[in-house]
């Protein structure tokens, strides 16, 4: 198949286009360029593992793995509910996430520090109590330690799995480590540095963790009534069946999602890798066009 007709260029233009713009927003392209193109030092170099795994297609499965996986918490899940409009402006907080994320792996150092600030001060405005008259606070290290692990845990199993090119046993704890850098930034006292720290520390948590009726309700939300419109709908199941597949076994059995992996291994783990290599292959630069050589 030519990946260059004239349709299929068409084609992997729009669906690209509009992939970036959910994903990143209206103002995604002027981030792109800031993010980019500003000189000065980064955080992290281009080897580094971390700007492999946040910038392959297996994190749109990663990102709602994380969501699920961070619902569990009682508290966390409590400041999500009660101070984020996650359903009223989904795909803001969506696009917000994905520039920070942006920022702090390819951002030069200064623009990484200030989004760190920015993200801080949100946290520290972000307190309540629970139904259960448990108090929480955003900016608590052991809570942000919590977000933060199942968030990079969310992350590594998604690109492990589908990712173009899955890391080696260095790589996956140089890729622990490099989030370290960040979390430690946000306030994460003593982050995992490498994946038997992270193993261990999500391990430390279980005992803490349930799903409340808000944490149900929220994976109803992002599993069944995504505000989508009808043709992304059927990607989007894709989607959520291969986050949902990724997530422990004890994690599914709080959430109430279904453990079928004959299913899984038949159907939903190939339809994984279809879509992010269809993802990757939207989102990927055109090829050059070749010259046209001058007339004689």
């Amino acid at each position: 198949m030519d990946i260059s007709a004239p349709g299929l260029t068409e084609l992997r233009e729009r669906l690209g286009t509009s992939l970036f713009t959910r994903v990143a927003g209206p103002a995604g392209r002027e981030n792109r360029a800031r993010i980019h193109g500003t000189p000065g030092p980064r955080w992290f170099g281009p080897d580094r593992p971390i700007r492999r795994v946040h910038g392959d297609a297996s994190m749109f499965i990663g990102g709602l793995r994380a969501l699920l996986l961070q619902s569990l918490h009682p508290l966390a899940m409590a400041a999500v509910a009660g101070h984020s409009d996650y359903r009223g402006d989904p795909w803001g907080r969506l696009q917000r996430t994905s520039t920070f994320l942006a920022m702090t792996t390819y951002g030069a150092a200064e623009d990484a520090q200030r989004a760190v600030d920015r993200v801080r001060a949100v946290h520290e405005r972000v307190k309540g109590v629970t139904a259960d008259g448990e108090p929480y606070h955003a900016a608590d290290p052991h809570l942000l330690a919590w977000v933060h692990v199942a968030e990079v845990d969310s992350f590594l199993s998604a690109h492990q799995r589908y990712g173009a090119h899955p890391l080696d046993a260095e790589g996956c704890d140089a890729y622990v480590a490099d989030t370290a850098r960040v979390a430690a930034a946000l306030g994460v006292v003593d982050p995992p540095r490498d994946l038997a720290g992270l193993t261990e520390r999500l391990a430390a948590y279980r005992p803490e963790l349930r799903a409340t009726p808000e944490a149900r309700e929220a994976a109803r939300f992002l599993l069944l009534r995504p505000p989508l419109p009808a043709l992304a709908r059927g990607p989007y199941a894709v989607l959520a069946a291969n986050a949902v597949s990724t997530l422990p076994r004890w994690a599914r059995g709080l959430l109430r999602l279904p453990y079928l992996p004959v299913v899984e291994a038949a159907c939903v783990r190939p339809g994984g890798h279809a879509l992010t290599r269809t993802i990757r292959w939207a989102l990927a630069p055109p090829p050059p066009t070749p010259a046209t050589p001058p007339p004689r």
